[in-house]
């Protein structure tokens, strides 16, 4: 989060609708596909010029035009010129630290979400940025790195003709990849929720501080997760309510059951973090009860001693004339005496519970 607020600073003072590219450096070429498709048929080309694709918004097929790679300025700067995209809608899609929104822009639909994946290598969530412009015969994609993305599925069902999405326009197109977006939620969701069942169960046996550091980066990654997540539904919201005619009605059907998994999301988010919460309170009172343990062990180590203490300090006064001193057994007696003081105190101390529990 620093180092994007780092980077973002970096644009400051610049002009409104100055397009910069906010986000981890990289070196990957930029890489365009194209695809057009209708109830005939689907065909897939990768111009390497994005002016192949000007006459992507001429119809009656649907294309779906995606960009993979924000970083080239060029290629985005030629993008923004063949496809008329408007210069603060430019300026958004490259600031990859958006949260998820939409705008109506009159004749197109522009969307921004969070795409996130779970890297099973580093045991972490990455998240990548995915801008939508829904126009009336296409739809433009842009993807903040190339490769990586959850949209094979869409891209098998269109080649394949299988499925609703090849008889239905764009803004359907839009809906079937944001499901695919939001359904990969539950995935990361899933592989989150075993590591916290995974971290509770160590807390119960036997709980230690690199246990506490997974609970906070587990805390950082929800907090994470909320910020990104829960403006989706409002996203979500502000489409299937209607009254776009680039949407068409059949579609809000769709982008409802989408609102839905977008609550339920949210809703698995908001219990990760109770249950955090509960299990860093967890942590907290096994360490204390630990400590009480410890320092009973040692209240009573003391208090056994304080009286034997007492009695070897009496007869280890140098006084001449003590009775105890001249008897044939009083260094046994006196042994004696230490020995059932400290058995009569461990049996009070056992009557009262404070050892062996009752």
């Amino acid at each position: 989060m620093f180092e994007y607020l780092r980077r973002r600073s970096q644009s400051a003072g610049r002009p409104p609708g100055t397009p910069m590219y906010v986000g981890v450096e990289r070196s990957d070429p930029v890489s365009v596909e194209m695809i057009a498709y209708d109830k005939g048929g689907a065909t897939v080309t990768q111009p390497k010029v994005l002016r192949e694709c000007a006459c992507f918004e001429e119809g009656p097929k649907v294309t779906w035009v995606n960009i993979d790679g924000l970083h080239d300025m060029d290629v985005i700067n030629q993008a923004a010129e063949v496809f008329h995209i408007h210069p603060l809608v430019t300026e958004d899609i490259v600031h990859t630290g958006q949260r998820p929104k939409m705008e109506e822009l009159g004749d197109s639909v522009f969307v921004i979400l969070k795409m996130l994946t779970y890297n099973e290598k580093d045991r972490r969530i990455e998240d990548e940025q995915v801008s939508f412009i829904l126009g009336r015969h296409s739809l433009l994609t842009f993807q903040e790195k190339p490769g990586g993305d959850v949209f094979d599925e869409v891209r098998k069902r269109i080649l394949g003709q299988k499925g609703r999405v090849c008889g239905l326009g764009p803004d359907y197109l839009m809906y079937a990849l944001m499901d695919v977006i939001v359904d990969n939620y539950f995935v990361v969701l899933e592989r989150m929720g075993e590591e916290i069942e995974d971290i509770e169960e160590k807390l119960l046996n036997a709980p230690r501080p690199e246990h506490l550091e997974a609970l906070h980066a587990l805390r950082r990654e929800a907090l994470y997760l909320r910020k990104y997540i829960f403006p989706l539904r409002e996203v979500v919201a502000k489409l299937e309510k209607g009254g776009n005619d680039l949407i068409a009605d059949n579609t809000i059907f769709y982008l409802r059951d989408l609102y839905d998994h977008t609550i339920q999301v949210m809703d698995t988010v908001e219990t990760f973090r109770d249950m955090l919460g509960g299990m860093v309170e967890l942590y907290l009172s096994n360490i204390s009860l630990k400590m009480n343990e410890i320092m009973k062990v040692l209240t009573m180590f003391s208090s056994l001693f304080i009286p034997l203490t007492f009695l070897a300090g009496l007869y280890g006064m140098n006084f001449k004339h003590m009775p105890e001193l001249d008897l044939e057994w009083g260094y046994y007696g006196v042994l004696g005496v230490m020995g059932v003081t400290a058995v009569s105190m461990l049996f009070f101390f056992r009557r009262k519970g404070w050892i062996g529990g009752r």
